[in-house]
């Protein structure tokens, strides 16, 4: 099989994320998710702390709609296989689910966590994720 492609999204933001890091010489995209921009109302402060992530990263950087630009990508790089990380996010699978009916596999390697959690975190802003990710590190 050809080298696979590699779809980073805002839950694997790390160069030392588990597709980046298994998969160092693949292509990599990163997409613009322009629904889930409209529906979450993200802040410009928000959008600037994603982008500078993505200076840190080997990555080609698209917006539309995150499935279509994922299959473009994997297509123009004849690639069968897309590789990415784990996500929580209900629109994660969703998006797979899209992609899988165009590439013939979707490989979700698994996060190692930061911290043992199994509790809800509102995920719609990292402030909260880190106040109860702090008690946990820190206490």
């Amino acid at each position: 099989m050809n080298q696979p492609i590699v779809w980073v999204h805002g839950d694997c933001l790390s160069p030392y994320g588990s597709a980046l890091k298994q998969y160092p010489d693949a292509p990599a995209i990163w997409v613009w998710d322009e629904a889930l921009i409209e529906e979450w109302q993200l802040s410009l402060k928000r959008i600037a702390f994603i982008y500078e992530c993505l200076l840190e990263l080997p990555v080609v950087i698209r917006r539309g709609d995150v499935a279509t630009e994922v299959v473009a990508f994997a297509k123009e790089h004849r690639a069968e296989q897309v590789v990415t990380t784990a996500s929580p996010s209900p629109r994660f699978d969703a998006i797979c689910n899209e992609i899988k009916r165009f590439v013939p596999k979707v490989e979700v390697l698994a996060v190692e966590p930061f911290f043992e959690y199994d509790g809800y975190i509102d995920l719609k802003r990292f402030s909260r994720y880190w106040k109860v990710a702090e008690r946990h590190l820190f206490s």
